[in-house]
């Protein structure tokens, strides 16, 4: 198991090695196998990048972030703008229902907000306006409202672990985590060796036909 010295070494080489961060920007402290980020970022796609590229380093139990998102005069846009920028970015991208998605900004922080089928449109509505000039964060609470299917539950849960088992990055951790089902919701547990495998497991679930809820209590073990 690494030390705290040693794993805020991993974290800081994984944050240089993020192509989109400048090594002075991200400040890093460990304690117990907690990161906690701190500094000032020029883009909320920063922020978003600083933590993903954390999620992956093994050892990291979780992540504390106080990163500030400072937008140059230059780049600075009004709500308005961003809110039009957002709309019609999502009305571009094929894989979000947009008529089924609200964009509200207040203060550079998009909330997106509306329901969708499956669980990937909420991540690419998330995804297409994340890098939009402005942006100062953004809150998703686009619902999953999978549409009415017959589907058995054993069914969903033998689709949900033969996907782990396809995955690569959880070749070694597959047969650790337990699939339960409860009407539409899926529950897992067991353990995996990152956050970044906790999260893969995680989309992994949702991207079985019917589910419109996911609990993730998988724990992080080393």
């Amino acid at each position: 198991m690494k030390t705290d010295a040693q794993l805020q070494r991993d974290v800081m080489n994984e944050l240089q090695w993020e192509p989109t961060l400048q090594p002075a920007e991200i400040g890093v402290a460990v304690k117990d196998g907690v990161v906690m980020l701190s500094g000032h970022v020029d883009s909320y796609a920063k922020k978003w990048a600083s933590e993903r590229a954390v999620k992956r380093v093994s050892g990291v139990k979780a992540v504390a972030e106080e990163i500030k998102v400072t937008v140059p005069g230059t780049y600075m846009r009004n709500d308005e703008d961003i809110a039009r920028a957002a709309s019609n970015i999502l009305e571009w991208d094929f894989s979000v229902p947009h008529d089924r998605v609200t964009v509200m900004v207040q203060n550079g922080r998009i909330t997106l907000s509306g329901d969708v089928d499956w669980y990937h449109q909420k991540v690419h509505a998330e995804d297409a306006v994340r890098h939009l000039t402005g942006v100062l964060g953004i809150v998703n609470l686009i619902t999953i409202k999978p549409p009415m299917l017959t589907v058995k539950a054993l069914e969903v849960k033998n689709k949900i672990e033969d996907a782990l088992r396809r995955n690569a990055r959880l070749l070694r951790d597959a047969e650790k985590i337990q699939v339960e089902i409860s009407g539409s919701k899926v529950i897992l547990r067991g353990s995996v060796g990152s956050l970044a495998d906790r999260d893969e497991a995680e989309y992994a679930a949702w991207s079985a036909p019917g589910v419109s809820q996911v609990e993730n209590k998988i724990v992080i073990a080393f």
